[in-house]
């Protein structure tokens, strides 16, 4: 046979077009097999080169991909899901800290107290120490601010001609000690007291100043402008024997009303005078009563019953009451008095005098101080009452000794707290033992038991002795004293022992009556001293007014100073009074210290509540 080029091309061809017909007719090639199952043949170079691939079932004979049109679109709609996830998670974001950052800038943080110690200087002491510190918030910002008067001496007051001593009354930021308004006073004041005159309101606190002769001042306690003086003339020849007392409001205005109790050049001759909480006007005329008594002046204080009668306790040396309604009758010369005087006790009622006087004794033994503490479990209150033999608290129902005790040289104030664990307060005490020392003691308030003394060198007669109280319903008491040294400790007599000139602030909790903290120092003489609590921080401060003295005995400067006693606590010296089993280490201390929150005294807002 010859061969024919052309002849052999047309067969080429019409093989080609019978493959391709029957790859039409049975729907192509799939996976790189025909539509039989079979491979396709190969195409010369193309096939030779596609068998080189690794996967040739990833690449059809034509190039393109073998995975459906289906595939794609899920890979698409994945890929958008994906985006819109994140977009939210960040616009979520955003909008969250844009929340925060308005929540820090429009809602302000409370103010914290970060100066934990400050002290401040007021310059020379030209008078009398006479009233109390008084902490107040005068300016709202949650730190209670400290109040106190004082007298300054002027150049040139020394002479015939010359002027009386100035008088101040000025408030001091409870944050750092500046000052933030002061105003003069007419004369050297006895006490300052600062409270909300309308209950249940927060309207805007007063403080009412009572002066050593004639002044009864009201100011606004936030810029120190007087709101109102009572008239001098009013208490015709006396002169304002104790400090302004609380009542409930009289004159039905609104506002609670006042009580000043005024004597005259001799002794029996006691005047009452109702005062306007609004006005500063008398409630009536003055009411007289004529007692005899030898002793301190007691009181004027107010006592409200359990049943709601209210009387006003008083006496010179002893302890006598008088019936609000008896005080209000004669003041607006009328029979009648409001209902809520109408009620008496009847407990209180018989121990009236003979001939069915006003007057109602209620104890007459030496009397040298009165308190009003709360009592446990009652409405009421007791009397603790401070004689030249010792300690007595009444029962307020029915004016009955509840206990007695036998104790020599207590002179001072005794200071409530819980040093037990009955949830009764209990009573911290110091007495003369000797010469330059003094006892301080706890009395357990249930029964009058000694449950806690110790000795302590002190030269000066009398210090200020506080208390605060902690979260879980204990107190921590506070004291000054000489130092405490390892001589001191070991000695049972120090007495004649030269004043060391330095006078250390101690610390005694109940849970470790064993140790005492060292807070502080100071070598001036501490003539008043108040404990506040910063309800935000759970902490509680401690204020002190200082005077310093000349070498010839003359007082000198004036220092206001304060002291966080968390701050104190942390940084306090341990002083270890007697050896225990197991001994007490410093880091347990520390440990338990560092853990205490101080809170609000429960019982100096049963004395506010019983005073008003």
């Amino acid at each position: 046979l010859s061969y024919d080029p052309l002849t052999q091309a047309d067969s080429d061809e019409s093989e080609d077009d019978l493959v391709l017909n029957l790859q039409q007719k049975n729907g192509g090639v799939k996976n790189g097999k025909s539509a039989l199952g079979d491979p396709p043949e190969p195409d010369s170079d193309a096939d030779v080169a596609g068998a080189s691939k690794p996967h040739l079932s990833e690449v059809t004979p034509e190039g393109f991909p073998s995975e459906p049109l289906g595939g794609l679109e899920q890979k698409a709609t994945s890929s958008l899901v994906s985006y819109v996830r994140t977009s939210v998670f960040l616009l979520t974001l955003v909008i969250s800290m844009v929340l925060v950052l308005l929540c820090a800038f429009l809602i302000p943080c409370p103010p914290r107290d970060l100066h934990s110690t400050w002290s401040r200087r007021l310059g020379s002491q030209g008078g009398g120490d006479l009233s109390p510190l008084e902490l107040a918030d005068v300016n709202r910002d949650g730190l209670r601010d400290v109040l106190l008067t004082f007298v300054t001496t002027r150049n040139g007051t020394e002479g015939g001609g010359g002027s009386q001593p100035t008088a101040d009354l000025v408030c001091l930021s409870g944050m750092n000690g500046s000052t933030l308004w002061s105003s003069p006073l007419p004369e050297e004041a006895q006490d300052v007291t600062c409270l909300d005159l309308i209950p249940g309101s927060v309207a805007k606190t007063i403080c009412l100043v009572t002066g050593t002769r004639k002044m009864l001042s009201a100011f606004n306690a936030t810029s120190g402008k007087i709101l109102w003086t009572l008239n001098p003339n009013y208490l015709s020849n006396g002169t304002l024997a104790a400090p302004v007392v609380v009542l409930p409001d009289l004159d039905e205005d609104g506002v609670r009303d006042l009580v000043v109790l005024a004597i005259g050049e001799l002794q029996p001759d006691l005047c009452f005078l109702l005062v306007s909480g609004r006005t500063g006007s008398p409630v009536g005329r003055p009411v007289k009563y004529n007692i005899v008594g030898v002793g301190n002046l007691i009181g004027p204080q107010v006592y409200i019953t359990a049943s709601g009668a209210v009387y006003i306790l008083f006496g010179f040396g002893n302890i006598q009451a008088v019936a609000l309604r008896d005080i209000f009758v004669q003041a607006q010369n009328r029979d009648s008095s409001p209902p809520s005087l109408q009620i008496e006790e009847p407990e209180w009622e018989k121990h009236r005098s003979v001939n069915l006087s006003e007057l109602i004794d209620v104890y007459s033994d030496g009397v040298e101080l009165l308190q009003l503490v709360k009592a446990p479990d009652s409405n009421s209150s007791s009397l603790l009452i401070t004689t030249r033999q010792g300690l007595v608290l009444l029962r307020g129902q029915d004016l009955t000794p509840h206990w007695k005790l036998n104790l020599q040289g207590l002179r001072s104030q005794p200071t409530p707290g819980y040093f037990t664990d009955d949830q009764t307060l209990d009573f911290l005490l110091q007495t003369q033992d000797g010469v330059g020392m003094k006892k301080m003691t706890v009395v357990d308030g249930s029964s009058g038991s000694i449950v806690w003394s110790y000795r302590v060198p002190c030269h000066v007669k009398e210090t200020p002795t506080t208390s605060a109280i902690t979260s879980d319903q204990k107190s921590v008491f506070l004291f000054w004293a000489e130092a405490l040294t390892a001589a001191s400790l070991s000695s049972d007599d120090s007495s004649g022992a030269e004043p060391s000139g330095l006078y250390h602030l101690y610390l005694l909790h109940p849970a470790f009556p064993s140790v005492l903290l060292d807070l502080s120092n100071t070598t001036g003489i501490v003539t008043a001293a108040e404990v506040g609590v910063n309800d935000i921080w759970k902490d509680a401060f401690y204020v002190t007014r200082t005077t310093g003295m000349s070498p010839e005995g003359h007082t000198t400067s004036l220092v206001v100073s304060k002291l966080s006693l968390r701050w104190g606590l942390m940084e306090g010296q341990m002083v270890q009074l007697k050896e225990t089993t197991p001994k007490i280490g410093r880091g347990e201390l520390r440990r338990f210290l560092s853990r205490i929150k101080f809170v609000d005294s429960p019982y100096q807002v049963t004395s506010l509540l019983i005073t008003s």
